[in-house]
């Protein structure tokens, strides 16, 4: 026979195990319909820091990223609280051109270095990278099943997927959301099943129901189509209008440039042109230069002659000089 302590170990260990799981299945679909809140309101208006639905979904991946996160375990016993910037900085330190040094070496606390690293991953689109980095590292990211608290101190978790409802804009609707939104309605309505014995009501009120509810259903999906439908033109319209605008200035482009190659080519003509007149006026120069310098040299020449012609040699013997001293010689003589 089991003992008493036995079997209350058991049960805790079990309503542990379903909390866990109740608690991640939670997680789970307040994200996906978080992320469709937030993808429905950006196609009406711009989403920033100040819209409800972004803070709502920054708070719901601080909670998964969060979720049965362990303290840090002293050597006295103590547990202390731990961040999950602990475990990105570790788990996500491979990822190419990496944003976790940057963020690390700032001087503030765990926390805001974590939602520090969510918004700066968002502004760079790469959230995704940076969490399929972390999920691969089999080493960093193990999964440990001791010591999750089985004391049965903290309270159940309550289910609360089977009573949500999302009304998605029919803007953002797509097949792909209409076929997530089945998975989570029938996530939640498996154990809301009845039972066999209770009674149900007639059959011809239940198809009378499903009818409407199928003519409901189509005639919100033609109006979805219709929508879809004067979005597209729309779109269509301003397409074509952008096409014809574009390619006026195209075309005005292509006059604009044939004008400066034509300009272009009137230049090289007048440079050529330029050139080869600067080039004859160069030449016509040289030959001025070149009578200058001969005509320069023949003057030079004639000059010379002729003042050598006009003073007399100095060894020939001056006779009027010669006679002049003769005379003066007399006089004094006499």
């Amino acid at each position: 026979m089991a003992a008493p302590g036995s079997g209350l170990s058991l049960l805790r260990r079990r309503g542990d195990s379903r909390s866990g799981a109740v608690e991640r299945r939670n997680l789970i679909t307040v994200c996906r319909l978080s992320v469709k809140t937030l993808l429905d309101r950006s196609c009406l208006e711009t989403v920033d820091d100040s819209s409800p639905e972004f803070t709502n979904f920054l708070s719901i991946l601080e909670h998964i990223l969060s979720h049965r996160l362990k303290g840090q375990t002293s050597w006295l016993g103590y547990d202390s609280p731990r961040s999950f910037w602990d475990y990105v900085r570790v788990s996500c330190s491979t990822v190419p051109h990496s944003c976790i040094h940057s963020i690390h070496s700032m001087e503030l606390s765990s926390r805001a270095k974590g939602r520090a690293w969510i918004r700066v991953v968002l502004m760079e689109k790469r959230l995704s990278e940076y969490i399929s980095s972390a999920l691969k590292d089999f080493k960093i990211t193990s999964f440990c099943l001791k010591g999750d608290g089985l004391d049965g101190t903290f309270p159940a978790v309550i289910d609360y997927t089977p009573y949500l409802k999302f009304t998605q804009n029919a803007d953002s609707i797509s097949s792909d959301d209409e076929e997530e939104m089945r998975t989570m309605g029938s996530s939640g309505s498996e154990s809301s099943t009845p039972d066999r014995g209770v009674a149900t009501p007639d059959r011809g009120v239940a198809t009378a129901a499903a009818i409407f509810t199928q003519q409901s259903s189509w005639v919100s999906r033609c109006k979805r189509l219709e929508h879809k439908y004067r979005m597209v033109l729309e779109q269509k319209v301003y397409l074509e209008d952008l096409v014809r605008l574009r390619e006026a200035q195209l075309s005005d482009v292509v006059s604009l440039n044939r004008e400066l190659q034509r300009t272009l080519s009137d230049a090289h003509l007048n440079h050529s042109l330029e050139k080869q007149q600067l080039h004859h006026i160069v030449l016509e120069l040289q030959d001025q230069l070149t009578v200058l310098k001969n005509n320069d040299a023949r003057s030079r020449q004639e000059l010379t002659a002729h003042l050598t012609n006009q003073w007399p040699s100095p060894c020939a013997p001056d006779t009027n000089a010669v006679a002049m001293d003769t005379l003066l010689y007399r006089k004094w003589d006499e």
